[in-house]
C-alpha cells in the first residue's frame, strides 16, 4: 500500500465502522447548541443522532463552525512525523470556509517540511458524496497508486459525484439561507418537497420540486437507479437525518431495480444536518458525466 494519509471531515457522514475498513481519517469540526459546543464527532459519542435532531425538533438551532488553523496544524504534523504525505479531501468550499483554511495551513507546512506533500481538494460535495471519493481514493491507495494519481483521479471525478436529496421540512434550509422565506413556508404549506444536488461550484441547489414525501422518496430511487453508472463495481450511499426505516425501504427499493457492489446506510451528520433538519434524506453514487448538467434541462 502507498504510505500516504486520506482525511476528511465531519461532513463525510463515515461511520467510525467505514473509517476503520478504508483505513481513513477525519477532522472534526464543531456545532453549538444554546452556547454549548459539540465536537462534530463521526462516532456521536456526544450525543446520539436522535437526540440531536430531537432538540432540532424541539425549536433548537444549532450553529456549525469551520476547522481552524490549529487543529489542521495538529494533524498535519502528526502525519509529517510519521513520514507520511497528506491527501485531504474537503468538504465542499461551498458550504464551509475549511477547505480554504486546510489549504492555507497545508501551504504553511510545507514550506516548513519541503520534504512532504499535503494536496487539498475541494470535491464540491459533502455528505457521503465526499465520503466515497475517500473509499474511492482508499482504493486506488490499497492497489499502489501514489497520492498525485489518486489526487488527480479525485479532481478529474468528483463532479461525477451525484447528490439526490430531499429534506422532512423546508424551514431549516429557510434558516440556513438556502430558500427565501416566503417560499419555504409556501412549500410546507402545500407540501412541497425540494430535489436537491450540487452544482460545479458545491452548493446545494433543488433543480426540481415535486408534491408530497412519497413521490418525493420515489424521485430519488428513480434518480439514482436511472443515472448510477456501473453500479455492480461502485456504491450507493443513503444518508438519513434520523428516519432509518426510510433509508432501510429506500434501500430495498432501490435493490429490486438495481445492483450496487454495496449501499451503505450512514447517519447524516450534525454539520449538514443543522441546514437540513430532521428527516432528510440524501443518495450519493456516481454517474457518468458533472451533475450540475442537470440544472440546464
Amino acid at each position: 500500500m502507498a504510505d500516504f494519509a486520506i482525511v476528511l471531515d465531519s461532513t463525510c457522514n463515515l461511520t467510525p465502522e467505514l473509517l476503520k475498513e478504508f483505513h481513513l481519517d477525519y477532522i472534526p469540526m464543531s456545532v453549538s447548541i444554546e452556547d454549548k459546543i459539540y465536537p462534530a464527532d463521526l462516532s456521536w459519542k456526544d450525543m446520539s443522532p436522535h437526540d440531536f435532531y430531537a432538540l432540532m425538533k424541539a425549536g433548537k438551532r444549532p450553529y456549525t463552525q469551520a476547522i481552524n488553523e490549529t487543529t489542521f496544524t495538529s494533524v498535519f504534523e502528526k502525519y509529517i512525523a510519521e513520514g507520511k504525505d497528506v491527501l485531504y479531501i474537503a468538504c465542499s468550499g461551498g458550504l464551509s470556509a475549511s477547505v480554504r483554511i486546510g489549504a492555507k495551513v497545508a501551504k504553511s507546512e510545507m514550506e516548513a517540511h519541503p520534504e512532504r506533500k499535503i494536496i487539498v481538494i475541494d470535491p464540491c460535495n459533502s455528505g457521503m458524496g465526499q465520503g466515497l471519493l475517500g473509499i474511492y481514493a482508499s482504493e486506488m491507495r490499497e492497489q499502489g497508486k501514489t497520492i498525485d494519481e489518486v489526487a488527480a483521479w479525485v479532481e478529474q471525478n468528483k463532479l461525477r459525484s451525484y447528490q439526490w436529496g430531499t429534506t422532512g421540512n423546508l424551514t431549516y434550509l429557510k434558516n440556513a439561507g438556502r430558500v427565501k422565506a416566503s417560499s419555504a413556508f409556501f412549500g410546507n404549506i402545500i407540501g412541497i418537497k425540494p430535489i436537491i444536488l450540487s452544482d460545479d461550484q458545491g452548493n446545494n441547489v433543488a433543480f426540481k420540486k415535486v408534491r408530497g414525501r412519497k413521490a418525493a422518496l420515489e424521485e430519488l430511487v428513480n434518480l439514482a437507479t436511472t443515472y448510477a453508472v456501473d453500479p455492480e463495481h461502485t456504491y450507493l450511499s443513503i444518508d438519513h437525518a434520523d428516519c432509518l426505516e426510510t433509508a432501510e425501504e429506500l434501500k430495498k427499493r432501490i435493490e429490486e431495480k438495481v445492483h450496487f457492489k454495496r449501499i451503505f446506510i450512514v447517519p447524516l451528520g450534525p454539520i449538514l444536518g443543522a441546514s437540513c433538519g430532521p428527516d432528510t434524506v440524501i443518495l450519493y453514487h456516481m454517474g457518468g458525466s458533472k451533475q450540475s448538467d442537470f440544472l440546464n434541462k
